[in-house]
């Protein structure tokens, strides 16, 4: 039963992992602050139509930085994975994944790739969902240990 635990079952591939309660607070919340500050500016009778159109802007410009935040996702497919950070996208070969790291205190998972370098991965990361990020991260690693070369520390 102890080597289940340690060996936990591959899923389904294409698979994405994905801080999903962080999302949903990130645009509930910037949904809602759009609506209110829209609402605010129609509403307000002394309002000039430049300020009505400036308080639109405030609102979708604060709102595009929570989607934003809401971005990172890690997709794991048959012939690598795709990391979606703040800004940036990479694609990885199963080769190129030698250790998926999770140690306690790290804000995220960190790749160690076959070049050299470490590359976070903001998909998975356990502020919110501790139980589900160690989860996503194993999973993550068993499949870079049945494709590539992975391996974890937590």
């Amino acid at each position: 039963m102890a080597e289940s635990a340690a060996q936990p079952a591959l899923p389904a591939l294409p698979v994405t992992f994905r801080p999903t309660r962080t999302r949903a607070v990130l645009l509930g919340v910037g949904s809602a602050m759009f609506a209110t500050i829209t609402a605010i500016a129609l509403l307000l009778e002394t309002l000039s139509p430049g300020e009505r159109i400036s308080f639109i802007f405030t609102a979708v410009l604060l709102t595009s930085v929570l989607v934003l935040l809401s971005r990172p996702k890690v997709v794991a497919d048959e012939t690598g994975v795709t990391v979606v950070n703040l800004t940036n996208t990479r694609r990885l070969e199963w080769a190129q994944i030698l250790r998926v790291n999770l140690r306690p205190g790290d804000p995220w998972v960190f790749l160690d790739l076959s070049d050299g370098t470490s590359l976070p991965a903001l998909g998975i990361q356990p502020g919110v969902a501790r139980a589900q990020a160690i989860a996503d991260a194993r999973a993550l690693r068993a499949l870079a240990e049945t494709r590539g070369t992975g391996a974890i520390d937590h």
